[in-house]
């Protein structure tokens, strides 16, 4: 696998040479690398980012290892030539290999999300910068008085480009090209690299309370041990769990070593950047979609360069090629974004378990509501475990009560409850905060003729057009369709018989300005909050206390810090638990729970409401009795009767297509080809939840087998037997998390 010799010799008899092939694995969605030989005088090593030709176009890729040996020299074309970029290290080339073993992704397609930033494996922009000359002095020379305030303003400092110099001087540029014509000043390339602030791992952290003291010391030491582990950090809402893990960060950055910090929602940061700022005397450098392609770019290459301590991102941060990465933490672990569904189907909290164990560093998972997978790995002993049970600073948690909405139901066409509408007068009076949360954007989630009952329908996808009365706009939120709302129904022609069923965030908005005119109000969403400064904006208003009502989506519901806030009312409680899916019951806890947790966390009590129809219900009884762990051995004692995941293992099938003919031939050959076996069953094919998807019709099957069976091989099997017609998709989700 080496690259010390750029040719292999056949046999003397021949006298001939036979030039060195090696695989390039390029970032498409490509079953294998491919052959390439090399030229001669071309020294390329495993990681090396080449340009290898491809069909009629040259294209970037990563030399994966030698050459199989099996394309005919005839066939073999040359690699055209090699990058100025640091090589791909073999940690990171093993992590795209894992990830496409394990989700059958194609390795050039796991390959692409490490070759994010294309631009930053070229050679970096130069610029010319000048410096003082080795002269004969003063007497030799005559300086003139423009010319001595040059040279003394490069006397302490470094060199400067011929415009920064000439206006700290207060010269003309052209004063400074002279003196570097005549030998005063020398100019020198320089290559334009972007400086990022490292963060100051020795600067004092706050004082911790004893529990927060014994979880720091425990993953410091963990950092300092260079080794990988993985560890549960579970600690409830307002426990102080980041102020422990940044004591993990500062000891990374002691040692010299990069840190990944991965968060759910990148763009809803600010309170949490400010406070890694607080801490550390600086921000982190950020990665996301939000970034421009410049700051891609800077930050792709210093993060492989080694100039960058700490990266916060969302899931694609995970493929970034670090030099020295020394710690992994995912933050609110159990969070439902960190699983990929388009594309390569894969959940990044996994993934980022696999990576530090590839580098052998340590990981952290942190939560107040753990995913069952990692409750499951803990008590099986492949994950530590530290705990945090109470708040910090003497805070409690807020009290939980459910509203039966059979008996205290709202007003005609109103969806606030007489208690919550109550406590919202009450906690006006008290000159504090409340939340409305609502898991639902828009207006109104339907609307209907009420002429023929007929609902209008999105023409691309299974799915209501959602109404958005602030932006006079029908939306589908699932592929972005939108058009204005109709005034004449197109199944009946009647007209101006429309009726919004239901309540979004914007209808609720509207009752509350109706109940509290005076109160000041706004909304969290992402329909209101277009980018991460707006988002940020409103989170600093808030804190500020300049919002007496915050009405928001799950948006709300994660990592924020509002002291002024002491009552959290959840509108619909039952949203989440309709759908027969898996998770429903989990995912609707942890999300009920950490809203609820956003309440009281000063030394004001909070309360908190969640209104429904099931106040029986075991997610209902486990808020109410604030009595986790239960609702968590429940739940887990039904997965394992039924061989769910922790349990058993999952992988979906999704396919689509034009044409629901093609596609049901295609499931029918499947069906015939499916794997019969003890511990394997087949669910399907059945029309997906979501039948039609931006104009393509769509079908599942559902492998269901037990711990012990190898998914991948049985999947491979199964597949090779079946030919996919060019007009049919097909994704394989391993692990699924979503069932539509």
């Amino acid at each position: 696998m080496g690259a010390e010799s750029v040719e292999k010799t056949v046999p003397p008899e021949t006298g001939q040479t036979v030039k060195r092939t090696v695989r390039v694995l390029l970032p498409l969605p490509l079953a294998d690398a491919y052959d390439y030989s090399v030229p001669e005088g071309l020294e390329v090593a495993p990681g090396a980012f080449v340009v290898a030709p491809l069909g009629k176009r040259d294209c970037i890729g990563v030399v994966w290892g030698e050459g199989t040996g099996e394309v005919p020299e005839a066939k073999l074309r040359d690699i055209v030539g090699i990058l100025p970029a640091l090589p791909m290290a073999d940690a990171l080339r093993r992590f795209v290999d894992w990830v496409s073993a394990y989700t059958l992704a194609p390795p050039g397609a796991v390959l692409r999300m490490a070759m994010s930033s294309p631009s930053a494996l070229e050679a970096p922009k130069t610029e010319l910068v000048y410096r003082p000359a080795e002269t004969s002095g003063d007497e030799a020379l005559k300086l003139t008085a423009a010319r001595r305030r040059v040279l003394e303003a490069l006397k302490e400092g470094p060199a400067m480009p011929a415009a920064e110099l000439a206006q700290v001087a207060g010269v003309g540029t052209s004063v400074v090209k002279t003196m570097a014509s005549i030998g005063l000043l020398e100019a020198v390339e320089r290559t334009l690299r972007r400086r990022f602030p490292q963060p100051d791992g020795e600067r004092e952290g706050p004082v911790l309370s004893d529990a927060q003291r014994a979880a720091a010391d425990a993953l410091v030491a963990k950092v300092e041990a260079d080794a990988f582990s993985a560890t549960l950090l579970d600690g409830v809402p307002g426990a102080g769990k980041t102020e422990v893990y940044f004591e993990a960060i500062a000891a990374a950055l002691k040692a010299g070593r990069q840190v990944l910090v991965l968060l759910p929602e990148i763009a809803l940061t600010s309170q949490w950047l400010k406070r890694f700022d607080d801490r550390f005397g600086c921000t982190p450098a950020p990665w996301h979609s939000g970034l421009t392609s410049l700051e891609r770019r800077e930050t792709w290459r210093a993060i492989a360069e080694g100039r960058v301590g700490v990266v916060v991102g969302a899931r694609s941060a995970l493929f970034l090629p670090f030099a020295k990465l020394g710690l992994i933490v995912v933050d609110e672990e159990h969070d439902g974004s960190f699983k990929q569904d388009d594309g390569v189907a894969y959940n990044a909290r996994d993934m980022a378990v696999v990576r530090a164990r590839l580098v052998g560093a340590p990981i952290l998972l942190a939560s107040a509501t753990p995913s069952l997978e990692s409750v499951t790995n803990v008590s099986s002993g492949r994950y530590g475990a530290l705990h945090l049970p109470a708040r910090h600073g003497g805070a409690t948690m807020a009290r939980l009560q459910a509203i039966d909405l059979r008996r205290d139901a709202p007003s005609r066409g109103k969806w606030l409850s007489p208690p919550v509408v109550e406590a919202m007068k009450q906690t006006l009076a008290a000159g504090e905060q409340t939340l409305l949360f609502l898991n639902r954007r828009g207006y109104a989630p339907m609307t209907l003729c009420r002429g023929c009952g007929s609902g209008i329908e999105c023409p691309q996808c299974s799915a209501w057009l959602v109404e958005h009365r602030f932006r006079r706009t029908l939306v589908c939120h699932h592929c972005g369709y939108s058009e204005p709302p109709p005034t004449v129904c197109k199944k009946c022609g009647t007209p101006d018989q429309f009726v919004a069923c239901g309540p979004g965030v914007e209808r609720l908005a509207e009752e509350a300005l109706e109940l509290f005119p005076e109160a000041r109000l706004e909304l969290f969403t992402s329909d209101s909050l277009m980018n991460r400064t707006e988002a940020a904006a409103a989170v600093d208003r808030m804190i500020a206390g300049e919002i007496d009502i915050l009405i928001g989506t799950q948006m709300a519901a994660k990592g924020h810090h509002f002291p002024g806030l002491t009552l959290v009312a959840v509108v619909d409680a039952d949203l989440g638990l309709n759908g027969g899916d898996l998770r429903a019951a989990e995912r609707t806890f942890q999300m009920l729970y950490q809203v609820a947790g956003r309440a009281g966390r000063e030394d004001r009590p909070g309360r908190a409401f969640v209104q429904t129809y099931q106040p029986e219900h075991a997610v209902m009884q486990a808020l109410v009795s604030g009595d986790r762990d239960r609702f968590v051995s429940a739940e887990l004692a039904d997965r394992e009767l039924a061989g769910m995941p922790p349990y058993g293992r999952l992988a979906s099938l999704i396919l689509s297509g034009p044409d629901p003919a093609a596609l049901d031939n295609v499931c029918a050959a499947l069906a015939r080809n499916a794997p019969h076996r003890d511990g394997v069953t087949i669910l399907g094919p059945s029309v997906a939840p979501m039948a039609l998807l931006r104009g393509r019709h769509r079908r599942r099957f559902l492998l269901k087998t037990s711990r012990d069976v190898a998914v991948q091989p049985l999947l491979h099997a199964w597949l090779e037997k079946i030919g996919l017609p060019g007009s049919v998709r097909l994704q394989v989700d391993v692990d699924p998390y979503s069932f539509q």
